[in-house]
């Protein structure tokens, strides 16, 4: 009993910080993107601010000894979040939303960057944007009788390719951020009405690991665990 108890709790352990390492990874990785451009954009700022400030107002900015113009520390920083935030200011305004609702429309349209712009623009969408997409886990069967994949509803209807009877269904990867999409008919899914679709897409990509609704569930095998031991 005392060697199963070991295994036991080795494996609820080992699966409780793989949960967490999932979760935190969830929570870190819109923050990592956005440092990520925040930083890239501060360092093409920083770059570029000495010169124009230099061409503008030539004797505010020394030299260093190697001829190169000497940075002002923090400026870039002041300049981009300032640049952020009149940025976001603009988008706020009604005007400046037709226009760049306009734009959005001419960059759909132009050859090229048509495909390129609507597919990233689409896919950051069906995650948080208006359109979000990934809202409704079902389990869809593809594969052999019984053998079910979770999945996300992405088009309730697949008239376009002759399909009326059909849906969109997206299926993440486990261990990636890749998925395949299958069109399927409707008998093939089974909505997922109790589980939330945060609950469906870490269940998914943790491969399993994380639970769904029970956050106590591990506690209490140890639990049951113990009670046994001290029987």
């Amino acid at each position: 009993m005392n060697t199963r108890y070991k295994q036991l709790r080795a494996q609820v352990t080992l699966k409780r910080l793989l949960q967490l390492f999932f979760q935190g990874l969830i929570v870190l990785a819109p923050i990592a993107i956005t440092l990520w451009v925040v930083v890239g954009l501060f360092q093409w700022v920083d770059g570029f601010l000495p010169n124009l400030i230099n061409s503008l107002f030539p004797s505010v900015l020394d030299k260093n000894l190697d001829g190169s113009l000497r940075k002002i520390p923090g400026l870039g920083f002041v300049v981009v979040v300032v640049l952020v935030l009149f940025v976001g200011w603009l988008s706020s305004l009604f005007v400046v939303e037709k226009l760049v609702s306009v734009f959005d429309t001419v960059l759909e349209k132009t050859p090229g960057i048509k495909f390129i712009y609507s597919s990233v623009k689409d896919f950051l969408e069906a995650f948080a944007g208006n359109k979000k997409k990934f809202d409704k886990p079902v389990l869809v069967n593809v594969d052999a009788s019984g053998v079910w994949r979770i999945g996300f509803i992405t088009q309730p209807t697949t008239s376009d390719f002759g399909l009326p009877d059909h849906v969109t269904v997206y299926v993440p990867h486990s261990y990636a951020i890749s998925g395949i999409t299958y069109i399927v008919p409707k008998t093939n899914i089974k909505i997922l009405d109790n589980v939330s679709a945060v609950d469906a897409m870490k269940y998914t990509v943790s491969g399993g690991v994380t639970d769904v609704h029970d956050d106590n569930h591990d506690d209490n095998i140890i639990t049951d665990l113990n009670k046994n031991e001290t029987a």
